[in-house]
């Protein structure tokens, strides 16, 4: 009988290929086709500029470049602005760049010419040759600069304001006032990147036979990719194939499209005649992808003696950087998630999203929650030092409770529907963290440590995550006359366990074996309608999706079973891909109940004599019926009201050297909150990889420009970010399952839960181990000291005086 695959610890089918090196990333397709050619980007070495000329003479007669493009060349949409993919009501100046730009570049590394040879070699070489003639302007650097506005990136953006947008649920500023305690804060978080392994990429060839484009795309949306090339092209939207291979991760970068070589490509490739590739190096990545997380915030906070909240008022302001390709959807969830898991009676959060001549912004693992997860959590403990009190108590004292699921905000969440939270049960989350970490036994502990003259800190930080956002997704579940199941979803993959998870679910919902399941991400020819990965969406979206199409195909194998048994639908049953009669020996294997769901004239081989108009049907009915189709297929979308919203605590207990100010974990606990667990080992994996991914953006990992807008740490011999001896070995993790009721699976999302809480955890930490308060992060242990020696006359300084 088949074992029941949900919520089992399947081991992951995709890593046998990648630890084997048979991975297919886009650098390594069509290596072996002898009219491939290569492309280069010219790419502005000014954040802020005119450009005046462009003289390419010196690049036409170089040996084997066969084209060059600047925007002078582009014609039709080609010539147009990108698109803006998000629109918003409040995003009232948005702007995006041209595919290659036109008059003027807006930050360092904008395209500026496109280059086409035989091989990157030459293409590279051409690219150095092209000659550019600027009017340098002023560039702005930094929120600061943004918000003085004393210089503009937009010449018809006169403050520099993208958008500004408002929400408030109550009167915040008067329950501030009328409060009997009252905070102000000021806190900062620095902008940052992801760095996948892989950085962009895009192969495309064009078919003159059939008038048919085909675009490989490293990237986290291939319909999406598929419509813009489409739009832009000026090309029928079925005879554009976009295909995404392998990816060596996303983590947000690679939703936003089109990416101007996404367009480049296609274009080249169909001028020419030739397939084309683009593969973007490290360098080119740092200066001309996406950026994210730098945001100000100023916080006023009005409370009670047991430190409950009796109003929130925030405003913030987000660099978006040189253009808004990706809307407000990162400053938005900020403002939304920024409540966490609690309460406020009152809320009111205004933003204002900030033009600079830097890297533009776009999701990044976290979008947007981190930051508005710091400043929450940062609050909380402001509260809890100056009530006196434990820093869980204040949070108890505010949580959501279990029986006021679901809870409405009263504000609007990224999707645009109301931000409605469906289950949780928060104080179980923390009872549950407080038991993993130690947190009543931890003033033993470091009593137990300053003895031997070590100095620790512990922290925690709570979280809400919106995820399984909409529109939809749609999955096609095929069985074959074999008996294997072949599943084709729209979103892609980016190393998620896609093929397991996907598997398990169809596996358990079929009656099959989860090793005849095949599943294909990703690929607009097999799923034309999808949306993509995102937003901790592919388990919720497409895995519902396919259970639901699974059901459908299982449901005409039933019927098609039931009439060649002659038996009861209802007595049924289907194990190990075999359906079989209740109680009897009767079955029939599922493979052939595929070859008798398509009505044949012609038998090609022993199996479908079986099929064929002499052997099966009745006489005096059609073959196919009039509400069917042949084939033993299923096809189906889900579509959510709204998101669904996954939940978890965080606690890390840390060491800061009295001497280097170095900052070395010694604990890390994890609760999580993603409802059923499809793949527990999977979610843990995601835990891990989020856990170490946080460490880096609390601890390592900045954009550092200069005032120039230069980048001055574009590469992995500057940018830092911690190896495995600066991550914690081990982390401990619980489960808490409170099944969402918004989908089928009782699922939630988990792909970004180990990164949102980190920089306000390790604040904490550093924080509670050095007596002085932390509110800006990243934090490296060189600005550790220097806070040390800003408040050199505080308790924790006088201790580690004692300890020298």
């Amino acid at each position: 009988m088949t074992t029941k695959l949900f919520g089992t610890k399947v081991p992951r089918v995709e890593d046998q290929r990648f630890l084997r090196g048979q991975g297919r990333y886009v650098d390594d397709l069509l290596t072996d086709d002898p009219r491939l050619l290569h492309s280069a980007v010219l790419r502005s070495p000014h954040a802020h500029a005119r450009i005046l000329d462009i003289d390419v003479a010196d690049v036409l007669d170089v040996e084997g470049v066969l084209a060059v493009w600047t925007w002078d060349d582009l014609t039709g949409p080609m010539a147009e602005p990108l698109p803006l993919l998000i629109p918003h009501p409040t995003l009232t100046h948005g702007r995006t760049q041209y595919a290659l730009a036109k008059d003027e570049v807006n930050y360092v590394g904008e395209a500026i010419a496109f280059v086409v040879a035989v091989d990157r070699y030459v293409a590279e070489d051409a690219v150095s040759r092209i000659r550019v003639d600027y009017e340098h302007l002023e560039p702005v650097v930094g929120i600061a600069a943004a918000r003085a506005a004393r210089r503009t990136v937009h010449d018809d953006v006169p403050d520099n304001v993208g958008a500004r947008m408002e929400q408030e649920n109550g009167d915040a500023r008067a329950a501030i006032a009328a409060a009997p305690h009252t905070l102000t804060l000021e806190l900062d978080v620095e902008r940052s990147a992801c760095t996948p392994m892989e950085g962009r990429g895009t192969v495309a060839r064009w078919d003159p036979d059939t008038s048919r484009l085909t675009v490989w795309s490293s990237t986290q949306t291939s319909t999406g990719v598929r419509g813009c090339v489409a739009a832009k092209l000026g090309l029928d939207l079925a005879k554009v194939d976009v295909i995404t291979p392998d990816v060596g991760g996303g983590f947000g970068v690679k939703i936003n499209h089109p990416w101007p070589e996404e367009l480049l490509v296609p274009l080249a490739a169909m001028t020419l005649g030739r397939p084309v590739k683009f593969t973007e190096d490290r360098r080119e990545h740092f200066i001309s992808s996406a950026h994210e997380r730098a945001q100000q915030h100023h916080v006023e906070v009005g409370f009670d003696d047991d430190g409950r909240l009796l109003g929130l008022n925030v405003e913030f302001w987000h660099d978006h950087g040189a253009y808004t390709p990706y809307g407000l959807i990162v400053p938005i969830i900020t403002s939304t998630q920024l409540l966490g898991p609690y309460k406020p009676q009152n809320y009111r959060v205004v933003f204002e999203s900030l033009y600079t001549n830097t890297v533009i912004v776009t999701p990044y693992r976290g979008a947007g929650r981190p930051q508005g997860c710091f400043v929450m959590e940062r609050t909380m403990d402001a509260i809890a030092a100056y009530l006196g009190k434990d820093r869980t108590e204040v949070r108890s004292s505010n949580f959501i409770q279990p029986d006021e699921f679901p809870f409405e905000h009263g504000l609007v969440f990224q999707d645009g529907r109301e931000l409605t939270y469906d289950s949780g049960d928060y104080p179980a989350s923390l009872v549950k963290l407080k038991e993993l970490v130690g947190w009543d036994e931890f003033e033993d502990f470091r009593a137990e440590m300053a003895a031997q003259g070590r100095r620790v800190g512990i922290g925690l930080a709570c979280y809400v995550e919106g995820t399984g956002v909409g529109p939809y997704e749609g999955a096609h579940v095929h069985i074959e006359t074999s008996g294997r199941v072949k599943v084709a979803t729209g979103l892609t993959t980016q190393g998620q366990g896609h093929q397991t998870a996907f598997a398990q679910i169809v596996a358990d919902t079929l009656g099959v074996r989860f090793e005849d399941v095949e599943i294909t991400t990703g690929d607009t020819r097999k799923m034309p309608y999808a949306v993509g990965t995102f937003a901790s969406r592919a388990a919720v979206m497409s895995g519902s999706a396919i259970h639901l199409a699974a059901l459908r195909a299982k449901e005409k194998a039933l019927r098609i079973a039931a009439e060649a048994l002659e038996a009861s639908e209802d007595d049924l049953e289907i194990a190990d891909g075999v359906v079989s009669v209740r109680g009897t020996d009767t079955s029939i294997d599922l493979g052939t109940v595929a070859v008798l769901s398509n009505p044949l004239r012609y038998a090609f081989d022993e199996a479908s004599k079986a099929a064929t108009q002499f052997s099966v049907g009745d006489p005096g009915k059609p073959p196919v019926a009039e509400d069917d189709e042949p084939g033993l297929e299923g096809k189906d979308f889900y579509s959510p009201e709204r998101s669904t919203f996954a939940s978890g605590m965080h606690a890390v207990i840390v060491e800061t050297d009295p001497d280097t100010a170095e900052i070395t974990i010694l604990k890390y606990a994890v609760v999580h909150d993603c409802g059923h667990l499809i793949n527990p080992m999977i979610v843990e994996g995601q835990i891990h990889g989020g856990v170490a991914q946080g460490v880096g953006g609390a601890l390592y990992e900045r954009m550092a420009y200069d005032e120039s807008g230069q980048l001055l740490n574009a590469s992995f011999m500057d940018f830092l970010m911690p190896y495995v001896t600066e991550v914690p070995t081990t982390i401990d993790i619980d489960h808490l399952e409170t099944p969402s009721p918004l989908n089928p699976l009782g699922i939630k999302g988990a792909g970004e839960a180990g990164v949102i809480p980190s920089a306000a955890v390790f604040a904490a930490a550093i924080e509670d181990a050095e007596g002085f308060p932390i509110t800006a992060m990243p934090i490296s242990p060189s600005e550790l000291f220097a806070l040390r020696l800003a408040h050199a006359d505080t308790p924790a300084e006088a201790i580690a005086e004692e300890t020298r």
